[in-house]
């Protein structure tokens, strides 16, 4: 895909991104409400992930995680977010943030050439610090709303902003446009495996929410949003204690006591 065609389907999702965002008033949004117009699609396509969940990713992720060493699990999930990286400078560098941006730059340089391609993680050790942008957070920096709740299918919780992000994030990683990428769509198998590798660990809490909370639509709906809210400068006192810790277990019961 050229430059040009990049630019007019991201020039179009974003013209499609300021005519969603426009039916939620500040104030609801200040107060925290999340604005959900297309609640029954959403839960059509939540009952469908459910579905895929229960028949498909749930028992392949525990498998893969009781058959993988959990080391490998973890290098795994280290390589796709090595993979990430290029396309993480770009946001940073799209957000106006040049530290973030070279951060990003020197952790996959790093991590490529001393962690075996990213399955190690010596840039850390090197305390260079970790860096996870994404496109959607570059279109929160150039003053779009988030727009509605959206359930993605196979994707899960989202925004529309977000969701445009989701795809914006496959053209912005120079990884995609590499001469000599190793494979089509590396990016995407690895990030597929290390969503299993979250599905397998986190296997407990997540059956807590998505099948023995009372309404797991709306459990999901509120972790999410309340979760990235905080992610992109959202209330500090609000989340303390809940998202406070951005290494925290990212399926914890907010409820539990």
């Amino acid at each position: 895909m050229t430059l040009r065609s990049i630019f007019i389907l991201v020039s179009l999702l974003l013209a499609g991104l300021t005519a969603g965002c426009s039916g939620q008033s500040p104030e609801a949004r200040a107060s925290g409400e999340v604005f959900d117009p297309y609640e029954g699609v959403n839960r059509a396509t939540h009952g469908f992930n459910l579905d895929v969940d229960r028949f498909l990713f749930r028992p392949a992720s525990k498998g893969y995680v009781s058959v993988i060493p959990p080391d490998m699990v973890t290098s795994f999930g280290l390589f796709a977010e090595n993979l990430s990286m290029p396309g993480q400078a770009v946001n940073a560098l799209l957000q106006g943030n040049l530290k973030e941006s070279g951060i990003a730059v020197s952790r996959f340089f790093i991590n490529s050439v001393f962690g075996i391609l990213g399955m190690g993680d010596p840039a850390s050790d090197f305390n260079v610090p970790r860096v996870n942008t994404d496109f959607g957070e570059t279109l929160h920096v150039w003053g779009f709303g988030e727009g509605a709740y959206v359930e993605l299918p196979l994707y899960g919780p989202s925004t529309s902003r977000d969701a445009i992000g989701v795809i914006a994030d496959f053209f912005t990683n120079p990884i995609t446009f590499a001469r000599q990428n190793p494979a089509d769509n590396i990016g995407v198998y690895a990030e597929i495996v290390r969503r299993m590798g979250d599905r397998g660990n986190y296997s407990a809490t997540v059956d807590s929410i998505l099948y023995e909370s009372a309404d797991s639509y709306a459990q999901a709906r509120l972790i999410y949003m309340q979760n990235r809210r905080f992610e992109l400068g959202g209330d500090q006192d609000a989340y303390d204690g809940v998202f406070g810790d951005p290494y925290s277990d990212p399926y914890e019961d907010i409820y539990a006591d």
